[in-house]
């Protein structure tokens, strides 16, 4: 070996024993997540840290690397070159450890262990019920749920944040993934009880069309599914207002302020209290389904197998509230008094 070579390799192992000796998981988290999420102030909501605390430990991660590793664009940051090479670097480590956790896991059974489920915002309604149950049955566990928007959901998911997902339209996510059928999620048109359509049979898409539509913001799955049935009749929904929650937006309707499209598993808790219906319109319900989902080509840890399996098994207790929360909005009981318009016809 040669001089030259000999420095370099000495310079190789000074440079890893640096980073060894200086840098933190903790750091490289927070780097992967700044560099996925192209935001501190994201990556330090995801991380549940102030950004004054992501800032100081980037800094510190920089110090250790010796080269800046974010550029500042506008309001977001990119990766130097030597950002994406530590990019790549923590990605590698953090998956292998993942795996290792896995495997570990494994090896204890199902005595002990950790699984993560994240789930899309509409599947609040039913989800931390089966992970509930499922925490009775196998009480060594310790689960997380965590519950976000599609986009993030994804996002989470390309990161192998989490063991299962739960999301609807798994075609769409933009990755390879594996889907099992869950549960079904149909998509209903609510208006307040007292609203002029709420007792009419067989509404057309004409007629809906004319109503005032409080609708989920672009890029929701729900919204999307509403466009699209319009679209199939030529039409477009006369969109009132956008929403980021489907709390806020039953609060619209109960309101006075329009009507909407709603997933059945968002009105399973209350019904609506009573004070929301469900019309009667032609293509509707839009009937959807939730999927559990991973990456393909992951292989699942026996505990996450086995909450799979568990989960499936619920479909029935499942249907069997839908059942109960439809019948209930299809006999609206609400008193309270709405100024009378001139409504369509039913078709």
């Amino acid at each position: 070996m040669s001089t030259s070579d000999r420095r370099s390799d000495q310079g190789d192992t000074e440079t890893t024993n640096r980073f060894v000796r200086h840098a933190t998981l903790r750091q490289l988290q927070l780097l992967e997540a700044i560099v996925r999420l192209g935001s501190f102030t994201r990556a330090a909501e995801e991380m549940f840290l102030t950004q004054p605390t992501v800032s100081m430990q980037i800094k510190k991660l920089t110090e250790t690397v010796g080269t800046p590793l974010f550029l500042h664009v506008g309001r977001n940051v990119e990766p130097t070159d030597a950002g994406r090479e530590v990019y790549a670097a923590s990605r590698t480590i953090l998956r292998t450890l993942g795996d290792l956790e896995t495997r570990l896991a494994d090896l204890k059974g199902l005595k002990s262990g950790r699984f993560r489920l994240a789930v899309i915002t509409t599947a609040k309604y039913f989800a931390p019920e089966i992970l509930g149950g499922f925490c009775e049955r196998y009480p060594g566990i310790d689960v997380s749920l965590k519950v976000t928007n599609r986009t993030r959901i994804i996002e989470r998911m390309e990161a192998n944040d989490d063991d299962l997902y739960i999301f609807g339209e798994p075609a769409n996510a933009g990755i390879e993934v594996e889907a099992t059928y869950l549960a079904p999620n149909p998509l209903i048109i609510v208006a307040r009880a007292d609203h002029p359509l709420a007792r009419k049979p067989r509404i057309s898409m004409e007629c809906l069309a004319r109503e005032r539509f409080i609708l989920r913001e672009p890029g929701s799955g729900i919204r999307d599914s509403v466009i699209h049935r319009f679209a199939e009749s030529g039409l477009q929904p006369n969109v009132r207002m956008e929403l980021g929650s489907n709390e806020a937006i039953k609060h619209a309707i109960i309101a006075g302020l329009g009507i909407s499209a709603l997933s059945l598993h968002s009105l399973t808790l209350d019904w609506g209290a009573g004070r929301l219906a469900m019309l009667d319109v032609e293509g509707f319900p839009i009937e959807r389904a939730w999927y559990l989902v991973h990456p393909k080509g992951r292989e699942l840890s026996t505990i996450a197998k086995t909450f799979l399996a568990y989960a499936v098994d619920r479909e029935p207790d499942i249907r069997a509230m839908l059942a109960r929360t439809f019948a209930a909005l299809r006999t609206p009981t609400g008193s309270t008094s709405a100024p009378q318009e001139d409504h369509c016809e039913p078709s």
